[in-house]
């Protein structure tokens, strides 16, 4: 009997504690989304007031108006971009990551080292190098230049690595004694049993992709501009509008959480198992 009470007691102390998380998760959310439909004065007060008296519902309608912010256009652009540059990622990774696992010698080794090097050099110290690259190339302003130079990720490729080492090698070695070649073994054999990495992998590099702002702000020039940079017009040295700066904080966000709810399933099990069916 003491036993069940004291279960009981844990339970509910574990429930309280993740309501208490919880609660401290969404508080920055409901920020973004009381700050997007508040004016500026409320905003700026000195008094923090958690349900504003006055509301402001036409800065979300009047940013989409707005020719010169062309929001539309720069979701569109981050779509794509973002879109494209987490399908080549998990191609590229994949394959890497499938080969330097499967290299059982110095070379394989070697290259797994330079790999988990680069992951040590700060990204910022080869913006120039890669900028040079890309001017040269002619890609400045296009997307060619926002996605190629930063589609292969080293983070990608370790965590695929780390996957395929430990995935059992009699699987594929059945594969190939059926019939199948070694590209057919790799698509329907092995990939299809480390989904739950692929959309983890997957969500964070479109997450990446989607609020990168220091690279496109180096690539870009007007055409190609993304959701970030269109919304860092709100900053400027004449202040900062904060209400259009957190309805546009708001609207970027969504893409981002449909991700998440759709893959969900798939990061739980990425998480929990390796996937082995």
């Amino acid at each position: 009997m003491v036993g069940g009470r004291s279960s009981r007691a844990l339970q509910v102390l574990r429930y309280v504690a993740l309501v208490i998380l919880a609660i401290l998760f969404l508080i920055p959310f409901y920020v973004i989304v009381r700050n997007a439909f508040s004016t500026n004065q409320t905003i700026v007060a000195a008094r923090w007031q958690w349900i504003p008296k006055e509301w402001d519902f036409g800065v979300i309608p009047s940013m989409f108006e707005d020719k010169q912010l062309n929001l539309v256009n720069a979701l569109v652009n981050s779509a794509v971009i973002s879109v494209v540059q987490t399908v080549a990622t998990i191609v590229l990774s994949l394959l890497a990551g499938y080969a330097l696992a499967r290299l059982d010698n110095w070379v394989g080794k070697l290259f797994s080292a330079l790999t988990v090097f680069t992951l040590m050099v700060p990204m910022a110290v080869v913006f120039v190098p890669m900028f040079v690259m890309t001017a040269q190339f002619g890609w400045i302003d296009s997307y060619r230049g926002l996605i190629i130079p930063v589609m292969f990720s080293a983070f990608a490729t370790f965590m695929f690595r780390a996957t395929f080492a430990t995935f059992p090698s009699e699987l594929e070695e059945a594969a190939l004694i059926d019939g199948a070649n070694p590209f057919t073994a790799f698509w329907r054999i092995v990939v299809p049993n480390t989904l739950g990495i692929v959309a983890a992998v997957g969500t964070i590099t479109f997450i990446g992709a989607w609020n990168a702002f220091l690279w496109p702000l180096l690539v870009t020039r007007s055409e190609t501009t993304t959701v970030q940079l269109a919304l860092s017009q709100y900053m400027t040295s004449q202040g900062v509008r904060y209400p259009e700066l957190f309805a546009g904080g708001l609207v970027a966000i969504v893409p981002v959480v449909v991700v998440f709810l759709v893959l969900q399933r798939w990061l739980v099990q990425g998480v929990e198992t390796s996937g082995i069916r």
